[in-house]
């Protein structure tokens, strides 16, 4: 009789006792891609849930914040009402406007790194220029330069963590002959410290978010202005208006709001949401409903879409003053949604100024003086500023090296692709935050970083404590979301006939791939449960015969009843019996 699978012999030669309590975590270092906001929050999410780690994150700029350190143009500002746009364990009450300005969300970030003792683990000025996987070793290896001082050195990671972010790659627009302008040419997520532009003749180019919020704070400053766009876009009254008119869940607490007509709090408000917490986490709480509950808007046929589109499109005509050319030109055919939605204050009435004068026609070249359209005309300018976006292909700056190849190639090759875009087929132990058909445009980023970096966090908790040393989504299993993201897209608006960065590609029928398929709740009960089916594992010494996966189970004793500050009675709590 064969007693290999029994307690005889042979099993006692082939199988020893891991001589650790179960639970023991294995040391492991993590290597974090960009000191953003999720990447600020990934620090405090696995210092408050692993032990027996090195984490280093791995910043490019020399202040944290990502995208709020780096876009500092006139206007810029939040398009999610602040105190939704924060961390849910760091509440600030004392936010000066119902929409933060750029500088005051990177002086919140910054605060908590500093006050947290977060700096120790970000290294500023550092940027990673390439990964590789080491299948046998189970690690990556990185390749890392110190921006101070040009020095490139080699660095290793048991997990690589991306938090670099989708709006991060900044790209000047293609028309031939751009680098050939004699004036100031300028980038929004660039914008020069400093930079005068007043008595100026200027062009902006672009009428996504950034180009919508530039235009009206430099249109009185400057002698001449001329917008550039391609395509209309829809353009909503103020956030909270909105949410006043549409009488959703909000509408209550937003009406005992004391603000000003620029939308600051007034100091007594502050005072009220910094001593009343109650009322403080009820404003919370309706604000989040309503702006969740924003998705039957997008979903095409439905009432609320016809709704909402007849009531912008209202709005924009009244705005711009029935005006029909200005009307034809600037409100969409497309349904709302199609195009990142943004608040628009100043915008529509900007363009109706004496100074302002809409182009609709396409640029053909930039020449020495300015720009030549296609008609053969040139329009002679002092400055061009350039709000023409980011590139979104998902291709990262840099190679990662993985199962697969270089995942820059894939991204450009393929529709990209990715397992609830957190993680890649064929880069073990590779996460990333907002990577292809994540919820960008599902309201605060914040909070939805927070349920990644949870995911992220459990899974590098299970490696570490099972005795895993890599873990992938298994191409079948990516593929499958993939065919699901296909056919539910063209469900939504987002898939409608419109130019928008959230597709694939330039042209309006592109795959839609920088959105989540369903609404901001449903991004966050899709994250609730880790389907371990859908990964594929290697385990550590998987050759030695004398492992298994149960060799993680230990010597009988759990870390649980050794550690004396743990509650060894859990299972007879209130709430034990909770799923």
């Amino acid at each position: 009789m064969d007693d290999t699978n029994g307690y005889g012999a042979a099993a006692k030669a082939s199988y020893a006792i891991r001589e650790e309590p179960l639970g023991t975590p294995k040391h492991v270092r993590i290597v974090g891609i960009g000191a953003g906001a999720s990447g600020i929050n990934l620090i405090r999410t696995i210092r408050k849930n692993m032990v027996n780690y090195e984490h280093v994150v791995y910043e490019k700029n020399e202040k944290v914040g990502g995208t709020w350190f780096e876009n500092r143009y006139p206007g810029c500002r939040c398009d999610v009402p602040s105190h939704n746009y924060q961390f849910s364990w760091r509440p600030n009450p004392e936010w000066s406007n119902f929409l933060s300005p750029a500088p005051e969300i990177q002086e919140y970030l910054s605060r908590i790194c500093e006050e947290e003792h977060m700096m120790d683990t970000i290294k500023l000025r550092h940027k990673v220029n390439g990964a590789w996987w080491d299948e046998k070793r189970g690690l990556w290896d990185l390749s890392v330069q110190n921006l101070e001082t040009g020095e490139e050195f080699k660095d290793y990671a048991n997990f690589l963590v991306d938090a670099s972010g989708i709006l991060n790659n900044w790209k000047w627009p293609e028309y031939p002959g751009i680098k050939s302008f004699k004036g100031d040419l300028v980038h929004t997520a660039s914008w020069p410290k400093d930079f005068d532009y007043s008595n100026k003749t200027v062009a902006v180019i672009g009428n996504g978010a950034s180009g919508i919020q530039l235009l009206p704070a430099i249109q009185p400053d400057v002698k001449k202005l001329y917008h550039f766009i391609r395509t209309p876009t829809w353009i909503i009254p103020p956030r909270r208006i909105t949410m006043l008119l549409m009488g959703g869940p909000a509408k209550e607490v937003l009406e005992d709001l004391g603000l000003d007509e620029d939308e600051n709090f007034s100091q007594e408000q502050i005072e009220r949401f910094k001593t009343d917490p109650a009322f403080y986490q009820k404003f919370v709480k309706a604000i989040e409903r309503d702006i969740g509950g924003a998705f039957p808007i997008l979903v095409n046929g439905s009432p609320a879409q016809a709704d909402v589109n007849a009531k912008a499109a209202m709005t924009m005509t009244r705005l711009l003053g029935g005006d029909k050319k200005l009307c034809e030109a600037l409100i969409p055919k497309f349904p709302l949604g199609c195009r990142r939605v943004t608040p628009g204050p100043g915008y529509l009435e900007a363009l109706q100024t004496p100074n302002t004068e809409l182009v609709m026609e396409g640029i053909a070249r930039v020449v020495p003086e300015g720009i030549q359209l296609e008609s053969g005309k040139v329009i002679k300018l002092d400055a061009i500023m350039c709000a023409t976006g980011f590139d979104n292909s998902f291709a990262p700056p840099f190679p990662i090296v993985g199962r697969h190849g270089n995942v820059q190639d894939t991204m450009k090759a393929e529709t990209p692709k990715s397992y609830m875009s957190l993680a890649l087929a064929g880069l073990p132990n590779y996460f990333t935050f907002m990577g292809p058909n994540a919820p960008i445009g599902h309201g605060s980023v914040f909070t939805l970083g927070e349920h990644v970096a949870r995911y992220i966090t459990r899974l590098m908790i299970k490696c570490q404590t099972e005795g895993i040393k890599a873990v992938a989504p298994s191409d079948a299993a990516v593929d499958d979301y993939a065919r699901h993201v296909a056919a539910f897209m063209p469900r939504t608006s987002w898939s409608g006939s419109c130019r928008s960065w959230f597709k694939s590609g330039d042209g309006e029928g592109g795959a839609v791939t920088a959105l989540h398929p369903g609404s901001r709740f449903h991004f966050f009960h899709m994250l609730d449960r880790f389907r371990g089916e859908d990964w594929e594992y290697v385990l550590d010494d998987d050759e030695n015969p004398g492992r298994n996966r149960f060799y993680y189970l230990g010597n009988g004793f759990s870390t649980k009843e050794l550690d004396p500050k743990v509650n060894v009675t859990w299972y007879l709590d209130e709430d034990a019996d909770r799923l």
